[in-house]
């Protein structure tokens, strides 16, 4: 590696290593927030004008610097840092950074250790590369939206944690600590093609393996994961709020309608799928009686699969999130806590930094 190790017991697992992360939305600067928590140096450059997506929790832990990547200097500038980086991100287009003078062939020239990371939506190549599109389409076009939502309603996006970050920043950040390890061997960096559909595609891994082994369907109508299966799926109480049940397994099924009150041949008849539909009618006017937070004192200390329906302010003051430090007090707002945990090496929610600064301590070594 060409970063060097740290003897604080308190830094991240990545003190050291060195970022270049040209901006933008999305997976990328996730990917960014990812390695400035667990202690990376990242310099994010910015178009003249600033972040057009400013973002108090995704943006964190960087050293920032305007560059106009159009002109001459700017592109000097940008070339001179990544001479002295491990890592560069970047989430444009295929062929812009070419056409910036920036492309793989003459960055690498002038750095060969450089792992050059490349997020995109459609991926370096094929008929779509160089279309439009956001996390709907890119989960779209997997399979993966096809298999969510109701039935006879069209499929209803997950928010964008599937594509743009299941399938495309934590994707990034493992091809990159992948490529880094590779390094280790061979003294050379790579260019790494990220894209949101091949990401989404390998989070389909299991379903689609398990379809495949004829141990689930991927049709909304009676996929068990999908939320028309009784024993997996959210049902409304009597104040109005929500609960989650996820008891597949048959004993935890048969605790859960034992506790419940509910008819026994519920249980019996789990693996029905042409009675779902009425076996969810039976629980969901049972629900209905009581309040979240009385079903909550009657099932949650028991094996049954049982959480309440949590907004993100509740969540950052349940007690089990609270208790391992899931959210902090930081800056402008609440944030969630550096991700994965290490026993040695935390990691640390860091504060904003001069990128001129940066640069210049990475110009002297």
């Amino acid at each position: 590696m060409t970063f060097a190790a740290s003897s604080d017991s308190s830094a991240g697992p990545l003190t050291g290593l060195r970022v270049v992360e040209l901006t933008g939305i999305g997976p990328g600067p996730h990917c960014a927030m990812l390695l400035a928590d667990l202690g990376a140096e990242v310099l994010r450059i910015d178009r003249p004008g600033g972040n057009g997506w400013p973002n108090p929790v995704v943006d964190r832990g960087r050293h920032s610097i305007e560059l106009d990547l159009h002109a001459p200097a700017g592109r000097e500038r940008c070339l001179a840092a990544l001479d002295k980086a491990d890592i560069l991100i970047e989430g444009y287009r295929p062929c812009v950074m070419e056409r910036l003078g920036l492309g793989p062939d003459v960055v690498l020239a002038r750095n060969p250790k450089l792992v050059y990371g490349r997020m995109t939506g459609w991926g370096q190549t094929g008929p779509r590369s160089a279309r439009v599109g956001h996390d709907i389409n890119f989960i779209a076009l997997t399979g993966a939206l096809a298999a969510m939502g109701k039935a006879d309603e069209p499929p209803l996006p997950p928010l964008n944690l599937v594509g743009d970050f299941g399938g495309g920043s934590m994707m990034l950040a493992f091809g990159i600590m992948a490529a880094l390890w590779e390094r280790e061997r061979s003294g050379l960096g790579q260019v790494i093609d990220a894209a949101i559909i091949d990401g989404t595609s390998s989070l389909m891994a299991l379903l689609v393996g398990a379809h495949a082994a004829g141990a689930i369907s991927l049709e909304r109508d009676r996929n068990l994961l999908a939320g028309v299966a009784p024993f997996y799926r959210c049902y409304r109480c009597a104040d109005g709020k929500d609960v989650a049940i996820g008891a597949i397994e048959p004993p935890f099924y048969a605790e859960l309608i034992r506790r419940m009150g509910a008819p026994s041949h519920l249980v019996d008849e789990q693996g029905a799928t042409e009675k779902w539909g009425a076996h969810c009618q039976i629980l969901e006017a049972i629900f209905l009686q009581r309040t979240r937070a009385e079903w909550q004192e009657l099932l949650d200390d028991h094996d049954v699969c049982f959480t309440p329906v949590l907004t993100v302010g509740e969540a950052m003051v349940d007690p089990h999130i609270v208790s391992r430090g899931g959210y902090r007090d930081v800056g402008p707002c609440t944030q969630n806590a550096p991700v994965p945990r290490f026993s040695r090496t935390p990691g640390a929610i860091g504060k904003a930094g001069d990128g001129e600064k940066l640069l210049q301590k990475w110009s002297q070594g």
